[in-house]
């Protein structure tokens, strides 16, 4: 299958590059077969070594709108959101006071000024 100039291979065709590099198949001839680079190969191997059966089954893309993951994702960025949305009303909140002080010193300065005249 190719994508946007990006060969994806099957589950089933990165695990038998796998048993073939383990019994000891040369590695630049099974790259060259399957034209991919060995480097692709040796990281095929290193991930079914580190995943086991759990390797090269993901999906890629967005999660479905209804699976738990999405929840998840939804819910990890609306707590981010929130907290930056406090974060900034805050912030909002401290430039105000600082506002109402400053207006309060000139009025005062302004005061002592004509007092003095």
């Amino acid at each position: 299958m190719v994508r946007k100039g990006v060969r994806i291979f099957r589950r089933t065709t990165k695990i038998s590059a796998i048993e073939r590099m383990r019994a000891g198949e040369n590695v630049s001839e099974l790259a060259r077969e399957l034209k991919v680079r060995r480097t692709i190969l040796y990281r095929w191997i290193h991930e079914y070594e580190v995943k086991g059966e759990a390797a090269f089954r993901r999906n890629p893309g967005r999660p479905p709108r209804h699976s738990p993951k999405a929840e998840w994702v939804r819910t990890e960025e609306t707590g981010e959101l929130a907290a930056a949305k406090q974060r900034i009303a805050d912030l909002e909140r401290k430039v105000g006071q600082q506002q109402v002080e400053l207006d309060f010193f000139r009025q005062a300065l302004r005061q002592v000024g004509a007092a003095r005249r």
